[in-house]
C-alpha cells in the first residue's frame, strides 16, 4: 500500500468512526427519552434539557458567525427551522414514549422521517424511484406494520397514540432535512440556529409559566446523564459527528449510519432501559433497518443496482 492509499484508508477509518459515534449518540437519545418518560419527566422537561443546554453551547458559535442574520441563514428561515425541529419535534418525539415502548419509537420515528423525505424528493425534487428504493420502502413499511401490530396487544392499549406522535416527529425531521437541501444550509449551522432560538423561547417560558420541579427531583446522576445525552450528545455532538462523516465518506456511504440507529437503540435499551423487545418487534426493527439501508443507498451493491 503506497502513501496515498494509506492516507485514503485513514480518512475512511476516521469517517467511519465519526459515523459510528453519531449512531451511538442518536441511539442514546431514544433510550434516554424513554427512560425520561419512565422517570416521570414530561416532554417539556426533555425540551428544556435539549435546547437549554444545546443553545448555550452553540450560542458562542452563532455570535461569531453573526447574530444579525443568524450566521447567514436569516431570521425568516431560522424561525421556520426552529418551529420544525425545535420544541415541536421533541414534544412529539419524547411525548410518544409516554404511550409506547423504546422498540416502537426507535423504529417508527426514523423510518417515517426517511419515508417522508424520500416521497418529497421523488414528487417535488425530481429524484428517481429506482428498484432498490422501492424494495427498501416496502421493507420499511413492513417493519412499521409489524411494530404497530405488536403494539396493538392488550399490554399496550395506548401504543397507537405513541405511534402517531413518533410519525409526527419523523415528519418534522423530514421537513428539516428537506429544507436543508432546498436552502442549501449546513447541518451544523441550521442546528445552531434552531437550538438557540428554541432556547430563547423555551427557557424563559418555563421560568415564567412552568416548573423545574420534576428535573430537580431526579437523582443527581440521572439528571447529569439526561443533560449530557439530550443537550450535549443529541443536541450538538451527534450532528457534528455525522456532518464530518458525510464530508469524509460522501453522502452515499454515510447514509448507512442513520439506517442502523433503530437496531442499535434496541440493543442498548436492554441494559439501559430494561426493555427487551418481543420477537415481532425484533423482526420489525430488522426489516425496517435493512429497508432504510437499501432505500438510502447505504448498501453498495444495492446502490449500484439502483443507479
Amino acid at each position: 500500500m503506497d502513501n496515498s492509499e494509506g492516507a485514503a484508508a485513514r480518512v475512511r477509518l476516521i469517517g467511519v468512526l465519526f459515523g459510528l459515534s453519531a449512531v451511538v449518540m442518536w441511539a442514546l437519545y431514544f433510550v434516554y427519552a424513554r427512560q425520561a418518560a419512565q422517570a416521570g419527566l414530561l416532554p417539556i422537561d426533555v425540551i428544556v434539557l435539549r435546547y437549554g443546554v444545546a443553545g448555550l453551547i452553540l450560542l458562542p458559535w452563532l455570535l461569531r458567525k453573526g447574530l444579525g442574520d443568524l450566521g447567514g441563514i436569516g431570521w425568516g428561515r431560522g424561525v421556520v427551522l426552529a418551529i420544525i425541529v425545535g420544541p415541536l419535534f421533541l414534544m412529539f418525539g419524547a411525548g410518544g414514549f409516554l404511550f409506547a415502548p423504546l422498540a416502537h419509537g426507535a423504529v417508527i420515528q426514523p423510518s417515517t422521517a426517511a419515508l417522508v423525505a424520500t416521497a418529497v424528493a421523488i414528487l417535488f425534487l425530481g429524484e428517481k424511484l429506482h428498484a432498490a428504493r422501492i424494495a427498501g420502502i416496502a421493507m420499511v413499511l413492513g417493519g412499521i406494520a409489524l411494530i404497530a401490530l405488536a403494539g396493538a396487544s392488550a399490554s399496550e392499549p395506548d401504543a397507537w397514540k405513541g405511534h402517531l406522535m413518533f410519525m409526527a416527529a419523523g415528519g418534522c425531521w423530514a421537513g428539516f432535512t428537506i429544507l436543508l437541501r432546498l436552502w442549501q444550509l449546513g447541518a451544523i449551522a441550521a442546528t445552531a440556529v434552531a437550538s438557540v432560538l428554541s432556547a430563547v423561547v423555551v427557557v424563559p417560558g418555563v421560568l415564567l409559566f412552568g416548573t423545574f420541579d420534576r428535573l430537580a427531583a431526579l437523582p443527581t446522576e440521572t439528571l447529569i446523564l439526561q443533560i449530557v445525552v439530550h443537550g450535549v450528545m443529541a443536541g450538538v455532538l451527534a450532528m457534528v459527528a455525522y456532518a464530518r462523516s458525510v464530508a469524509l465518506l460522501g453522502v452515499g456511504s454515510a447514509a448507512l449510519f442513520p439506517a442502523v440507529v433503530p437496531a442499535v437503540a434496541l440493543i442498548m435499551g436492554i441494559p439501559l432501559a430494561g426493555e427487551v423487545p418481543t420477537a415481532p418487534e425484533w423482526l420489525g426493527a430488522l426489516l425496517a433497518t435493512t429497508g432504510l439501508a437499501v432505500a438510502l443507498g447505504g448498501i453498495p451493491g444495492m446502490r449500484r443496482a439502483g443507479a
